[in-house]
């Protein structure tokens, strides 16, 4: 038994269908950016359709009303709903396997021609300054080496 309440609401127009929750709150203005979105959807603050949603990346349709802050928004979207294989395929065009076996030999190219570079933590460093550091004796205090920038 589903009772109808009739509410006003502010209509947020979104260029495309389906969107994620958290995008409407910010074409709408309603939160400065998407992790503050993000913040009150997974806090309860926004209802999806008169049911509490906590899913960030809910897909929203037009026609759905969204609520939060005591408002009440109704998403408008004049375009069709896009199934996300069909963006993928509208967005890549398919190349030519001649293309693509020059894309996978370029690739091979350059892997065969870079080599690890050695690493000094999070840092990378010459084989000559890894041979300078070794040549630095310890420490006869602490037993470390000392760094130099």
């Amino acid at each position: 038994m589903s009772e109808e309440i009739e509410v006003e609401a502010i209509g947020v127009e979104v260029s495309a269908q389906p969107i994620e929750l958290y995008k409407v709150l910010k074409i709408a203005n309603l939160v400065s950016g998407g992790g503050e979105a993000k913040y009150a959807i997974s806090e309860g603050y926004v209802a999806v359709n008169g049911e509490l949603e906590l899913r960030k990346r809910c897909k929203i349709y037009d026609g759905d009303v969204i609520e939060f802050n005591g408002e009440f928004y109704v998403v408008l979207c004049d375009q069709p709903v896009q199934e996300k294989m069909m963006r993928v395929a509208e967005e890549k065009p398919k190349a030519s396997p001649k293309a693509a076996s020059k894309k996978a030999n370029k690739a091979a190219d350059k892997k065969k021609s870079t080599s690890k570079p050695n690493t000094a933590g999070n840092r990378s460093v010459t084989k000559k300054a890894a041979n300078k550091a070794a040549d630095i004796k310890p420490d006869t205090a602490t037993g470390r080496k000392p760094i130099s920038f």
